[in-house]
């Protein structure tokens, strides 16, 4: 898969001819995925590297890291404009304030590339996720989704009722959210803590905040889904016949855009043909991956479970319902970022530890604007 570098990181960069280690980065933060995330996958990495005898050897992942880190510090000292480190001792450069500035200008650029594009590998099914600019809101038109009535008509009858459609609007405004950490800025330029390391995991924790701001939005919109005749989009209790009923009515009210089943693995564990007759042994694709994958030409894919760091060991996402959307047709959840990372720092001697804190901004907002349908089905 192709990966294209924001604009914004590019200029920062100062140009295509500097960004060797931010495409480093993601390949590092590709493999980190994949060791990490059990349910990470088709993620791209290097497995081998050239040495200086121009050999093609194999990598292992510390070694990418150790590399990693090794080519951060360099860009580190290049934003900086530093080229005579060896001459101060290390504890005096811990405190130059552009090599502070330099450390977290860097890892704001590396979130702001990264995280979109890890936004859209897990919530993408049902959010649209864009970038606007500092102090701009978001406008999303939503087109009306009814086609225009055609009527009988007589041949001395010059015209029939006029029909006109109007577009309505939705105003998304970001909001800042923080996250503070504190970092050794002698032990980081000592090559004692992992920089790379760090920057994965401040990755993680905005793409885990948003993406559950994210996810609460959908789950929400769906939840008031009304149960009543009128609409008949969502039901209690799974059966065959309402699990086809609505993927049809969602289908066809999308303008045929095709609908999906989605969940978490528990929910749709319970998505079963009606048929009594059927059977499936050990080595069955049921039970290899705990869920039947299509069902009656319906699609079903699995929402990835999200820890809820805040309550032991409780999960996040609803094992009690499933879901059935378009995905080809506008996404449910708007979502927008807006401008960039920003990075505010201590200074080296304001604690007592000698530990620093940086603060790091992110501004995004989430709100439901869309012509589309979607259904759910309480299994519970």
């Amino acid at each position: 898969m192709t990966f294209k570098i924001p604009a914004n990181v590019v200029l920062f960069a100062g140009g295509e001819q500097n960004l060797g280690v931010y495409k480093m980065f993601r390949d590092y933060w590709n493999q980190y995925r994949s060791l990490n995330e059990k349910g990470a996958k088709n993620l791209e990495f290097a497995t081998t590297t050239v040495n200086d005898k121009g050999e093609v050897v194999s990598i292992s992942f510390a070694e990418k890291e150790e590399a990693m880190n090794a080519a951060f510090k360099r860009e580190i000292l290049r934003m900086a404009g530093i080229t005579n480190m060896s001459e101060f001792p290390l504890e005096t450069w811990a405190s130059h304030p552009v090599l502070k500035w330099a450390t977290f200008a860097i890892v704001s650029a590396m979130v702001d590339m990264i995280l979109p594009d890890a936004l859209m590998e897990s919530v993408g099914l049902y959010s649209d996720v864009r970038t606007i600019g500092w102090g701009d809101s978001a406008v999303f038109d939503v087109e009306p989704r009814d086609l225009f009535v055609v009527s009988k008509a007589g041949r001395g009858k010059r015209t029939t009722e006029i029909h006109k459609q109007f577009k309505g609007q939705v105003v998304i405004n970001p909001e800042p959210r923080e996250l503070t950490v504190g970092v050794s800025m002698y032990r980081v330029l000592a090559g004692k803590e992992s920089l790379a390391e760090f920057v994965a995991k401040v990755v993680r924790s905005f793409e885990y905040q948003f993406g559950l701001d994210i996810y609460t939005a959908f789950a929400a919109a769906l939840a008031a889904v009304s149960a009543t005749a009128v609409t008949g989009l969502r039901v209690t209790g799974y059966t065959q016949s309402d699990f086809v009923n609505l993927a049809q009515k969602v289908t066809a009210w999308n303008g045929g855009a095709k609908a999906i089943a989605i969940g978490t693995l528990q929910a749709l564990s319970t998505v079963f043909p009606a048929d009594g007759n059927y059977r499936y042994d050990i080595e069955s694709e049921y039970v290899k991956v705990g869920y039947v994958r299509t069902l009656l030409g319906v699609d079903l894919m699995v929402l990835p479970q999200v820890a809820d760091w805040t309550n032991p060991f409780a999960l996040k996402l609803s094992d009690t319902d499933i879901w059935i959307i378009s995905p080809s047709s506008q996404k449910i959840v708007k979502a927008i970022l807006e401008g960039s990372t920003l990075a505010y720092t201590t200074d080296v001697y304001a604690n007592a530890n000698l530990v620093q804190t940086s603060t790091m901004t992110k501004s995004w907002g989430t709100g439901i604007a869309t012509n589309s349908v979607g259904a759910r089905i309480d299994i519970s």
